[in-house]
């Protein structure tokens, strides 16, 4: 039973909070974003930020957590809308050279706040495992629907792919970066 003393309470100001770090953490990054800034942009008081998340670090995970809430929804929601694997996959290539077209991309959020936090049992690094672990099942289970011969393997070459375009596409030529990811995911798609 959760403590309703300790348990986070929904309110605008926690909002405001947790949209301007999103929006921060990845636009700016999450080390480089300080406090005073955050409480500013959200237009709280220090007393109040505090009150809310105890600590910097209870947000930063607050983020991880959200940002892996909208992976998760996002393709919830491709699954149900288009149930066949070979749909859903094709409708993930698309998603990530969308994703990165898009004038205020900066690279993969997860693979940027593992770059912040270098040690692996930090708690944002456990938090970026436990999401690329999920993805990479999700992946895993959609090859195996599709008659892959090698699901897991699959996955994880997909789950490479995407890591690749991403980084390609931020740091580098975003053109050359999405077509080769769609070039080789689709590859994988068939079979390859």
């Amino acid at each position: 039973m959760t403590d309703v003393r300790t348990a986070p309470r929904s309110s605008p100001a926690r909002a405001r909070l947790a949209s301007v770090a999103d929006e921060l953490f990845y636009a700016d990054g999450i080390t480089a974003t300080g406090i005073d800034r955050l409480i500013a942009e959200a237009q709280v008081t220090k007393a109040t930020f505090y009150k809310q998340y105890g600590s910097k670090d209870a947000l930063i995970l607050e983020y991880i957590e959200g940002r892996d809430q909208q992976v998760r929804t996002a393709l919830g929601g491709l699954l149900d809308a288009l149930r066949a694997p070979a749909a859903v996959l094709s409708a993930v290539i698309d998603a990530v050279v969308a994703d990165t077209a898009r004038p205020d991309f900066r690279g993969d959020p997860f693979l940027n706040a593992a770059a912040e936090f270098p040690a692996p049992v930090h708690p944002v690094r456990l938090a970026v495992a436990q999401h690329r672990d999920w993805f990479t099942g999700f992946l895993e289970d959609r090859f195996r629907e599709l008659g892959h011969p090698r699901p897991g393997a699959a996955a994880d070459e997909f789950s490479l792919l995407r890591d690749g375009a991403v980084c390609g596409s931020y740091a580098g030529d975003a053109i050359a970066a999405t077509s080769a990811f769609d070039r080789a995911a689709r590859r994988l798609l068939a079979g390859d």
